[in-house]
C-alpha cells in the first residue's frame, strides 16, 4: 500500500508486513516541531535550491577536472593548478555531501557504518533534548531569576482592567460554572451534599448557637417586641373569637344558672384579660415584661453552663433533624442552590455577576496600586513557579522524550531535513569552495618545493 512514511496507510502496510496489524491503527501524533513544519511549501523549494546549488558547484568543478585531463596536455603550468583546485573540489563537495547525508539516511541507500544518525538515534535525541532542557531551563533558578524581573503583578492587574474584561470574564466564570454543573450528575451529588449538611448539623452543639441568638435579641430588645406582638395577637385572636368562648361558658355552666348571669360573668372576665393584655403592651416597665426579661436572660446564661438545658435542647434538635419533612428539605438543598446560582452566574443582569465584575476590577486596581497586593502577589508567584519548576520538570522532560519516540523515523528526518537542511546545503557549498582553495593551496606549496 501506497504513502508517504508516517502516514495512516504506510504504518498499516508497515504492520502488515510484519504480521501484526489487527485492526486501524492510529497516525502518530505530529507535535511542534512538526506540526509546525508539515508539507512546508517554502521550505521545500528553499532546500531544493541549494541542493541543486551544491550539485551544481560539484558538476562544474567535475566538468573542470575532466576538461583539464582530456585537454590539458601541452595547455601550460596553469592546467595543473586548474585540476588541483578542481579535483580538490569534488572530494571535498562530496565528503560534505556524505556527512549532511548521513545526518539523515544512509548515503545511497547503502548500510555504511555511523550514518542515517537521526532516525538511529532519534529516542536517544528526545530524552537528551528533555534532559537538556530539565536540566538548563526548567530550574528554580532559572524561572526566578526570570520572574525576577517581570512585573507580574502589574501585567494581571493590567490584563484585568482591560476595557470590558471584568465583565466577559465574569460571564466565563458563569459559563464554566453551568458547565461544571451539567457534568456533574444530581443523583451523585444529591445525597453527598444532603450527608454532609446532616452531619454538620449533627456535629455543631445547638445550645451555644441558640444562646447567641437569644443573647442578641435580648441585647437589642427584641424579645420586647415580640412580646409586644404577641400580646396584640392574642389581643385579637380572643376578639375574633369571643362568641366561641362565650358558648363555651355556657355549656360549662349549670343549667340552673340564667344566662344574663353567664353574660355578666363572662364580661368581666374577657374584659379583664383583654384590659390585661393592653396593659402589659402599652406599658414598657410592666413587671410581666421585667419578669419575661429575666427568665429569658437566665435561660441564656442556663444555656451556657447547665448540661441538663443544654442536653434538652439537642434532643429537640435530633428530634427536628429526624423529621421526614427536614430530610427532604436537606435532600433538595443541592438542587435549590445548584438552579439559583446558575441561573444567577447566566444573567448578565444579576447580582451575582454585577458583584463579580466588581470583585474583578477590584482585584485589578490592587494588582496595579497596592504595594503590600503586589509585592504578595510577586513574592507567591516566584514560590508557586519554583514548586511547579521542581514538581513537574522532570514530568517535562520526560514528555519531551516520549513524544520524540512516538514521531515516525523517517518523517522526523524528513521535517528535521525540512527545517535545517537548507542551511546544511551551505556546507556542501562551502566544501567545494574551500576544498578547491585547500587543494590549490597544497598544490601551489608542493610546486614551490619540488
Amino acid at each position: 500500500m501506497g504513502g508517504r512514511p508516517g502516514t495512516l496507510p504506510a504504518v498499516r502496510a508497515r504492520l502488515r508486513s510484519v504480521g501484526t496489524y489487527a485492526g486501524p491503527v492510529p497516525a502518530p501524533p505530529l507535535t511542534a516541531p512538526l506540526a509546525g513544519s508539515l508539507d512546508d511549501p517554502a521550505r521545500a523549494r528553499d532546500l531544493a535550491r541549494m541542493k541543486r546549488l551544491a550539485l551544481a558547484l560539484f558538476a562544474f568543478a567535475a566538468v573542470v577536472f575532466l576538461a583539464c585531463v582530456l585537454f590539458g596536455d601541452g595547455a601550460g603550468a596553469w592546467v595543473g593548478y586548474l585540476r588541483a583546485t578542481a579535483e580538490a573540489s569534488m572530494v571535498g563537495a562530496l565528503a560534505d555531501w556524505f556527512a549532511v547525508t548521513a545526518l539523515f539516511r544512509h548515503p545511497m541507500r547503502l548500510p555504511i557504518p555511523h550514518t542515517a544518525i537521526i532516525p538511529r538515534k532519534k529516542d536517544q535525541i528526545g530524552s537528551s533534548l528533555g534532559t537538556f532542557v530539565q536540566t538548563h531551563f526548567l530550574t528554580p533558578e532559572v524561572v526566578d531569576e526570570r520572574l525576577a524581573t517581570v512585573d507580574v503583578p502589574g501585567r494581571l492587574g493590567d490584563f484585568l482592567a482591560a476595557p470590558g474584561r471584568a465583565e466577559r470574564l465574569a460571564g466565563d466564570a458563569g459559563a464554566a460554572l453551568g458547565a461544571l454543573t451539567d457534568l456533574i450528575r444530581d443523583e451523585d451529588l444529591q445525597p453527598a451534599v444532603a450527608a454532609l449538611v446532616d452531619r454538620k448539623l449533627r456535629e455543631t452543639p445547638a445550645a451555644p448557637a441558640l444562646a447567641r441568638v437569644l443573647e442578641l435579641v435580648v441585647d437589642g430588645d427584641r424579645h420586647q417586641e415580640v412580646l409586644s406582638a404577641g400580646l396584640s395577637g392574642l389581643a385579637r385572636f380572643l376578639q375574633d373569637n369571643r362568641v366561641v368562648f362565650r358558648a363555651q361558658l355556657g355549656d360549662a355552666s349549670p343549667a340552673w344558672v340564667p344566662d344574663w348571669v353567664d353574660d355578666r360573668v363572662f364580661d368581666r372576665v374577657f374584659s379583664g384579660v383583654q384590659g390585661f393584655l393592653e396593659e402589659v403592651g402599652e406599658d414598657p416597665r410592666h413587671e410581666l415584661r421585667r419578669s419575661y426579661d429575666a427568665r429569658l436572660r437566665a435561660y441564656v446564661h442556663a444555656l451556657r453552663t447547665d448540661p441538663a438545658a443544654a442536653g434538652r435542647v439537642e434532643e429537640l434538635k435530633k428530634e427536628l433533624l429526624d423529621h421526614p419533612a427536614v430530610r427532604v428539605w436537606s435532600g433538595s438543598l443541592w438542587s435549590t442552590v445548584k438552579t439559583s446560582v446558575v441561573a444567577a452566574a447566566a444573567d448578565p443582569d444579576s447580582e451575582l455577576r454585577a458583584r463579580l465584575v466588581g470583585v474583578i476590577r477590584h482585584a485589578a486596581e490592587l494588582l496595579r496600586s497596592d504595594p503590600t497586593v503586589r509585592e504578595l502577589v510577586q513574592r507567591q508567584t516566584r514560590r508557586a513557579a519554583g514548586y511547579l519548576v521542581e514538581r513537574f520538570a522532570g514530568d517535562a522532560a520526560e514528555l519531551v522524550g516520549s513524544t520524540v519516540a512516538r514521531w515516525d523515523t523517517e518523517e522526523t528526518s524528513r521535517r528535521i531535513e525540512l527545517q535545517v537542511g537548507r542551511d546544511l546545503q551551505w556546507i556542501r557549498v562551502n566544501g567545494t569552495v574551500v576544498g578547491g582553495l585547500a587543494g590549490l593551496v597544497i598544490y601551489a606549496v608542493g610546486q614551490l618545493l619540488s
